[in-house]
């Protein structure tokens, strides 16, 4: 079930409700009815939804609405809200104040009861997916999903099932945006931890000090600043699974420290001798060849082989082209709330130029090119054409990776995309890593690789 296409329903008008849910089992969409604020606070709290239908009755008052209204927004922010109330018996002027005020709550649309079957069938046409893309893994419970149908993908997806059950530590490569945390959410729901804590730390956002305080916690007055006790990572993830997202980014000072956990099994606060005993499940994430790192020096061998107990490859876009489409139609679900544009199709010009450009920052910078597109353009459509400048940031970088493809090694090809953007924007680098759909601190790593190489910049 793709969650974009779960409706939630409140409403205590059976007659309502049950208009809406034959409308949508034609379609075959999900839908979740809640007929009393307490059901749908739980709902809400506890799920993700495409569209919410909020309707004013007997039992559910004004003042529950807008307040169930108020914890969507800020629950789940971009689902959309149309709310629904009879207006027989009110005045033209208090019908318009209600909607006003729904439309002030953040309410997507207002309607008046009872809707008719062409009413909503437009408004599901405009907030709901046009179709329906194939799903390699999601979580019903949360908002993600993990979109293709390609064989490379589908092998990753299986592997990680597979040893998800088990206490194995997991180490998963690949580049930048290619979904690396969405695999490791995934090995996690299908653990046997699942009810347990799923923690994440950014190794690449922290100096050792700050990531020794941050994953083992630290006592009162352990150091300036240190005002209460704290927990730590580690310790919040007690019986549950803990990301290490770019491992690689650590140093060398807390890469002791952390081998040391991993082998004991127990933690010290900072500012404190008391050994805490945890049972954490260790995920690893890294977009470099972490091999290659030990060798360089840069990587303890001993903590090498400690985490990659499981290694597991996502691979980057340009080796699952099978899966841009849909992808494609992934993002334009996701959002067309958003850019209030109803999609029904897509340039078929725009998709061989997709399918021909090496996106070196895979999936994340389709999703920007894609909402991009959205905001931008009009019509129902998706196409480049009429925004001229987001084809040529494409097209360049499409013929060199028809050279690249000629010359050979696939690292030539990112190489020749990523300076070639650079020229293009003068040497901007913060410009061109918006371009290329990765972070500022990779483009420098790479860009830092290239002048080792003496490739001129």
């Amino acid at each position: 079930m793709n969650i974009g296409k779960k409706v939630l329903i409140i409403d205590s008008d059976p007659v309502s409700a049950r208009t809406i849910l034959e409308l949508l089992a034609k379609r075959a969409v999900l839908a979740t009815v809640a007929t009393n604020e307490a059901a749908a606070n739980e709902y809400i709290e506890g799920g993700s939804f495409g569209v919410v239908f909020l309707g004013i009755g007997e039992k559910l008052g004004g003042r529950a609405v807008f307040e169930i209204a108020a914890r969507v927004r800020v629950l789940m922010p971009e689902t959309p809200v149309v709310m629904m109330a009879c207006l027989d018996g009110m005045n033209a002027s208090d019908g318009a104040e209600l909607a006003s005020r729904a439309m002030q709550a953040g309410c997507a649309e207002f309607a008046a009861k009872p809707l008719s079957g062409q009413r909503i069938s437009k408004l599901l046409d405009r907030m709901l997916p046009v179709v329906s893309v194939p799903i390699a893994a999601e979580d019903e419970q949360s908002s993600w999903s993990i979109v293709g149908k390609s064989s490379s993908l589908g092998r990753t997806v299986e592997l990680a099932q597979r040893v998800a059950p088990t206490t194995s530590p997991i180490l998963i490569t690949g580049e930048s945006g290619t979904g690396k945390e969405l695999l490791s959410h995934l090995i996690h729901k299908q653990s046997k931890r699942c009810a347990g804590a799923f923690v994440k730390v950014n190794c690449a956002a922290l100096n050792d000090s700050l990531l020794e305080s941050e994953l083992f916690g630290h006592e009162k007055g352990a150091f300036t600043g240190a005002y209460v006790q704290r927990k730590g990572r580690f310790e919040q993830a007690h019986n549950g699974t803990i990301l290490l997202d770019e491992i690689t980014e650590t140093g060398s000072r807390f890469q002791a420290q952390l081998l040391r956990v991993l082998e004991s099994q127990d933690i010290q606060r900072v500012g404190s001798s008391e050994n805490i005993k945890v049972n954490v499940r260790i995920i690893s994430t890294t977009n470099r060849d972490l091999g290659q790192e030990v060798k360089q020096g840069r990587f303890r061998a001993d903590l090498f082989y400690r985490i990659a107990g499981v290694r597991l490859a996502v691979p980057a876009l340009r080796e699952r082209v099978e899966d841009i489409p849909s992808l494609v139609w992934h993002f334009v679900s996701m959002y067309s709330h958003e850019c209030r544009r109803q999609i029904t199709g897509l340039d078929s010009g725009m998709l061989e130029v997709f399918g021909k450009y090496g996106w070196p920052g895979n999936i994340r910078q389709l999703r920007n090119v894609v909402r991009s597109a959205m905001i931008l353009g009009s019509g129902q459509v998706l196409c480049l054409a009429d925004r001229s400048w987001l084809m040529d940031d494409l097209m360049p970088m499409v013929d060199e990776t028809i050279d690249a493809e000629i010359e050979g090694t696939l690292e030539s090809m990112e190489q020749k995309t990523i300076l070639n953007t650079l020229r293009r924007t003068a040497g901007n680098q913060a410009h061109a890593a918006r371009i290329l759909g990765i972070s500022d601190r990779t483009l420098r790593d790479k860009v830092k690789k290239y002048k080792q190489s003496c490739i001129a910049v």
